[in-house]
């Protein structure tokens, strides 16, 4: 498939806060290089909506719910360049979907950051961020809207350094802002450029005017002492006082890019057709092909030694499935092929899955929900394969190696609701649509209440599991109704909290024994793992072949927390004594005791129940400041910082997810609905003392309920 040499790839992905104009600038990119032929906006009152949005929930709500991969040919902004294939995702902004941010990352070499020229770093732009650093992903920052009342490129590009800690190096010196924002100057060539025709569609490149000489002067030598900072080979010229050519200081950048040593700032407006070609000229010559990215698999027959992959066609094929979707034809399983090559009716392994064997049948270039059938794929390519068995990042090698490489991060869910069909008869499609998104989207997450019998269903936020549903109503026929919505609690100790517990029975014949001694503390705050297990044991006091019933014990303990019901989280357990029998000592026992001695040192370790805290962000005009705050205040919020921009005003707070079901409704209408909120996990908090009290005393009410409908 990839005729074209690897080095005129590009794989990026387009992230940013919610409303920043991702959508609009990858409907811009696709226009500009030919891939569509007629502009839709993501909010049009044509009723087409975006290509990119391709469901119809997006195209009704304005908003990307799942990323989209297409692709196109760029030969830049005034043909000067050689062809370059890029394989683009376009990403969600809310939160709520973060796992289709975390996973296009995870497959691709470089990105394009988009902030908003009024606001600058938003609280989703700190967390897309974050996820391009898990992934070492270099990136281009592009400041749009600069049309927009409040446009300040300087000042965006100074939040990178001190919101996110970028070395941010301002490419570009915009001609004007707000409504005055008329071209955009290039220092590195010393030209300007303007975008005329009905859709800036014909990018005319002119001498900078007079009015900007000097400032663009200042622009170059101000980018090139700070590119010297972090490349030191264009340092020496500098501090040489060398002259330094146009190449020299386009290699420069690109090397500290790719070294995530600095980050390109650009501009324009992708509404207005403003800047959008220049900043395709920026991806191909700052951005890395596949070549230049180390990607790291590991052999699992060589006990998972680290194995560097080559993008070359001739080595065994690797691949990793990213992304599921379903159509009206099957599945479509995204992949992107790291090394090697793979063509229609290959036999591929799933070694991430008891090597199980998969034949490809058909192969496709996705263009969001269009689809051209390719019958090769090589390493650098983002495919799409029907009728291949697979979840989520899961790896593919052709059996000639053993590789797997590392899946994605899934952060953990924050809510839970109990659903059930409204109808009986819809039950079959109430699974079926629980299993496919299940396996989908990995932050989507179902199981049986044990005790009630409840479907539970999990997620990220209200409006993800909000989705889910009325996609189960459009898409399998089958309406739903909902309880409450549950908020994950979790348990954890405050101090450490000694146990020592004998498991003894004796039931004829041969009996159980096990005495299990030792201790449970805290685990430190910045611990990644939420359990530890620690083995103290000398002496041979607990034989060895029991040590992992005491692990599994614990593990099993843990599961469910004896104050409230939930996972208990931030424990170390350590066993440093015990006892054996000869004949009644077993596996289970040790499991038992291990279990049974947890629960002693856990309430004597002085527990308490954590609740989710989220960070809120809040956008409102400045006359509604007070009414915004008063609400926070009333749900138990903290106000972290507030900030006014023109007339309107931005209240960051941390605020218990309990207390916020209901705030859109109540934040609409104290705001005469000009109010928008977005929000994110921020991390676990110990609950206020009489909430806990309350809590557990429900709980064991609950228990005992429980015990007397059983006897």
């Amino acid at each position: 498939m990839a005729t074209i040499p690897l080095e005129r790839i590009r794989n990026i992905g387009i992230s940013a806060h919610i409303d920043s104009g991702k959508t609009t600038l990858t409907e811009r990119i696709l226009f500009y290089t030919g891939r569509i032929h007629a502009i839709h906006e993501v909010r049009g009152k044509d009723g087409v909506g975006a290509k990119m949005d391709s469901m119809d929930l997006e195209r009704e709500k304005g908003i990307t719910i799942q990323s989209a991969a297409t692709y196109c040919v760029w030969k830049g902004s005034q043909g000067q360049l050689e062809e370059h294939n890029i394989n683009i995702i376009d990403t969600p902004g809310h939160v709520d979907f973060t796992i289709e941010v975390e996973r296009a990352l995870r497959v691709l070499d470089g990105a394009i950051l988009v902030l908003d020229s009024g606001k600058g770093v938003q609280s989703q732009s700190i967390t897309v961020d974050k996820q391009m650093k898990r992934y070492k992903v270099p990136r281009i920052a592009f400041v749009n809207k600069m049309d927009n009342p409040g446009a300040n490129y300087a000042r965006v590009a100074e939040m990178l350094k001190e919101k996110l800690g970028h070395h941010p190096v301002k490419l570009q010196l915009p001609m004007g802002a707000e409504d005055k924002f008329v071209g955009i100057i290039d220092p590195i060539i010393g030209r300007a450029f303007f975008f005329d025709g009905e859709d800036g569609e014909i990018v005319r490149e002119a001498d900078i005017p007079a009015e900007y000489a000097d400032e663009a002067k200042a622009a170059r030598e101000e980018m090139i002492a700070k590119v010297a900072d972090v490349d030191d080979k264009l340092a020496e010229k500098f501090l040489a006082e060398e002259p330094i050519s146009v190449e020299e200081l386009r290699s420069a950048i690109r090397r500290a890019t790719l070294a995530l040593k600095m980050t390109p700032v650009m501009c324009g407006s992708a509404f207005r057709n403003k800047g959008v070609q220049l900043l395709l000229d920026g991806v191909m010559h700052f951005l890395p092909n596949p070549t230049e990215v180390e990607n790291i698999a590991h052999d699992q027959s060589n006990n998972e030694a680290k194995v560097v992959l080559s993008s070359d066609f001739n080595k065994p094929f690797v691949g990793l499935a990213f992304k599921l979707q379903k159509d009206q034809y099957g599945q479509l399983t995204y992949f992107r092929v790291y090394q090697g090559r793979i063509s229609q009716g290959d036999t591929i392994i799933n070694t991430s899955n008891q090597q199980r064997k998969e034949r490809v049948p058909r192969m496709f270039r996705m263009h969001s929900d269009d689809r051209e059938e390719v019958k090769t794929a090589t390493a650098g390519d983002i495919v799409a394969f029907y009728g291949i068995e697979a979840s989520s990042g899961e790896t593919f090698t052709d059996g000639k190696v053993n590789y797997t490489l590392t899946s994605m991060h899934v952060p953990a869910a924050v809510i839970s609701l109990a659903v059930a069909p409204k109808d009986r008869a819809a039950e079959a499609n109430f699974s079926k649509a629980l299993n496919r998104f299940n396996k989908e989207d990995p932050t989507f997450r179902v199981h049986q209440d044990e005790e009630s019998g409840q479907t539970i269903i999990s997620g990220m936020g209200e409006l993800h599991l909000d989705i889910y549903m009325e996609r189960m109503r459009r898409e399998y026929n089958c309406d739903t109704v909902a309880g409450r919505p549950q908020v994950a609690y979790r348990e954890a100790i405050s101090q450490r909290g000694d146990f020592d517990y004998t498991h003894k029975k004796q039931t004829g014949g041969s009996g159980q024994f096990a005495r299990v001694a030792g201790y449970v503390e805290p685990l430190p705050i910045e611990a990644v793992e939420t359990y530890e297990f620690v083995d103290d044991i000398v002496g041979g006091s607990i034989p060895r072949e029991f040590i992992p019933a005491c692990d599994k014990g614990f593990k099993e303990a843990i599961k469910r927390g004896p104050q409230v019901g939930f996972p208990i989280v931030g424990v170390r357990c350590t066993i440093n004594d015990g006892k054996h029998h000869d004949v009644d000592s077993s596996e289970q026992a040790f499991k038992t005791a291990a279990l049974m001695g947890f629960r002693e040192g856990f309430l004597a370790a002085k527990p308490v129940v954590l609740e989710p805290i989220m960070k809120v962000e809040v956008d409102a005009p400045m006359e509604f400041q007070g009414a915004v705050q008063g609400q926070v205040n009333q749900r138990r919020g903290i106000i972290m910082d507030t900030k006014s921009e023109g007339a309107e005003v931005t209240v960051v707070a941390e605020v218990p997810l309990s207390t916020m079901f209901g705030y859109s409704t109540d934040l609409r209408s104290a705001t005469q609905g000009k109010g928008n909120f977005t929000m994110e996990f921020a991390r676990y908090s110990p609950l206020p003392r009489n909430e806990q009290e309350e809590m557990i005393k429900k709980y064991k009410e609950k228990l005992a309920a429980e015990a007397k409908d059983r006897k």
